[in-house]
């Protein structure tokens, strides 16, 4: 039997929720991505070209620090990974945990959270922060609140 996992990046909440509700639809283990500075309201304002988010997003090589808690990706094949969509890709925070621990040999299933844009070259983004055998699917974008019910409808449709 396959152990899953559901990791994610919230900045302001709404990932989080979504990731809560996808753990419970795929009874796997829920993980946090947390960085070591918590991003505040000024830092993601996408308007403000000094912002945080912004800055970072405009070098792909940043690499936002996480708190480093030990965490072992050891006993799980697949990994749902979520996280708000930024100028059409994933946080660098993303690669950030990617890079962080070892996916070699798993299956990671992208989730996202957006206000309106699609995964765009998050895939191609993603790519060199793992092992040549990991595979990467791109999931679905979730937005709204998607129900246990429907998250598992989902879920079932890909695993």
């Amino acid at each position: 039997m396959t152990k899953n996992l559901v990791a994610y990046f919230s900045a302001s909440g709404v990932t989080k929720n979504v990731a809560e509700n996808l753990a419970k639809a795929t009874e796997a283990d829920l993980y946090e991505i947390k960085p070591a500075i918590p991003y505040t309201d000024e830092d993601l304002n996408w308007m403000d070209k000094n912002a945080r988010s912004t800055v970072e997003m405009k070098d792909w090589s940043s690499r936002p620090e996480i708190i480093d808690d030990k965490f072992d990706t050891s006993g799980y094949d697949t990994v749902f990974l979520g996280f708000p969509v930024w100028w059409y890709i994933a946080p660098t925070i993303i690669n950030t945990f990617l890079e962080a621990h070892d996916f070699s040999n798993k299956k990671i299933i992208l989730f996202a959270t957006s206000g309106g844009s699609r995964f765009g070259r998050t895939i191609e983004n993603l790519r060199p922060s793992v092992a040549e055998t990991t595979e990467i699917i791109e999931g679905k974008i979730l937005n709204g609140e998607p129900s246990v019910e429907e998250l598992k409808k989902w879920t079932d449709s890909i695993l």
